[in-house]
């Protein structure tokens, strides 16, 4: 409702339906795109425990009706998978190091590569996986224009982030209002932070290098300029923008990574793209919003 009442998107065709059912997506493809960007999911790792049928469903299945449509009905379509990183797992093998505020990879100073082994871990972490390597497949066997981005923490406006996806804005969300929040683990996580405009910029990117970059798998994130700890850091530009908010600490939660930094290098080389929002400055633009916008949140 917002985008089609929105005079940006005056020419916007709103068509509802599932990617679990294939006639729906076939008809939706007609007449055939230029551009498919495939970002139908479930979303939580949490969901997935609770429900992994459905979430094998909609992540594994919905992608391979979304490829077999394009491929009988709009072959030369450019299609951009959102995919995750948790498709590396919770990446034992690394080398950690715990610091005061946060942990930090002992021989990684630019972060995982596209190159490290995947290791699926939890059902939505097979689900996505699963889907991440038929989209990169369909380039090699079929032939489509595809790519694949693993993305790590996502954040921006109009994002309704509550306590299983979107920790960032729900965590700002609720210090705007006033809420307490649960934190699972030590507070020490750390993931590098992509503002969204910066991730549209990614997308932009990649349509316009599509000659060069089809088949390509790339880590979309903030890098290590933009990591921080989910607490212990990060309190710091949420007391300063939305101030304090109660805090309670639980056990982790399965899957959940201590660290996960994104080696952005591949994406700045063959894309010509980089990060432009710093964390202080999407968290400060951010909570302007939610505080702009209070009829949302009630």
């Amino acid at each position: 409702d917002w985008l089609q009442a929105s005079d940006a998107h005056s020419q916007l065709t709103f068509i509802k339906g599932d990617v679990r059912n294939a006639a729906e997506i076939v008809a939706a493809l007609a007449p055939a795109p230029d551009v498919v960007y495939h970002m139908a999911g479930q979303v939580a790792v949490t969901t997935s425990v609770e429900s992994p049928m459905a979430d094998f469903e909609i992540n594994a299945l919905g992608t391979i009706n979304v490829l077999e449509a394009i491929r009988a009905a709009a072959p030369e379509a450019i299609v951009l998978y959102a995919s995750t990183n948790k498709v590396y797992g919770e990446l034992p093998q690394l080398d950690v190091e715990e610091t005061e505020t946060g942990y930090r990879y002992a021989d990684l100073p630019f972060g995982v590569a596209e190159t490290q082994a995947l290791d699926f871990h939890s059902p939505y972490g097979c689900s996505k996986g699963s889907g991440d390597q038929y989209v990169h497949d369909y380039a090699r066997i079929y032939g489509l224009r595809t790519v694949v981005f693993r993305k790590s923490c996502i954040y921006g406006t109009r994002q309704f982030g509550v306590e299983d996806q979107g920790w960032l804005a729900h965590f700002c969300i609720a210090a705007v209002k006033g809420h307490s929040i649960r934190i699972y683990g030590n507070g020490k996580q750390v993931r590098d932070l992509l503002w969204i405009e910066d991730l549209v910029a990614a997308y932009r990117a990649a349509v316009a290098n599509i000659d060069d970059v089809a088949g390509s798998v790339f880590n979309i994130g903030g890098g290590p300029d933009n990591a921080l700890s989910i607490w212990q850091e990060f309190k710091g530009h949420l007391e300063e923008h939305a101030g304090s908010v109660d805090v309670d600490f639980h056990d982790w939660r399965p899957g959940d990574q201590k660290l996960y930094i994104s080696d952005i290098r591949k994406a700045q080389q063959r894309l010509g793209w980089a990060p432009s929002v710093s964390p202080s400055e999407g968290v400060e633009r951010l909570c302007r919003w939610i505080k702009d916008n209070p009829a949302l949140f009630t």
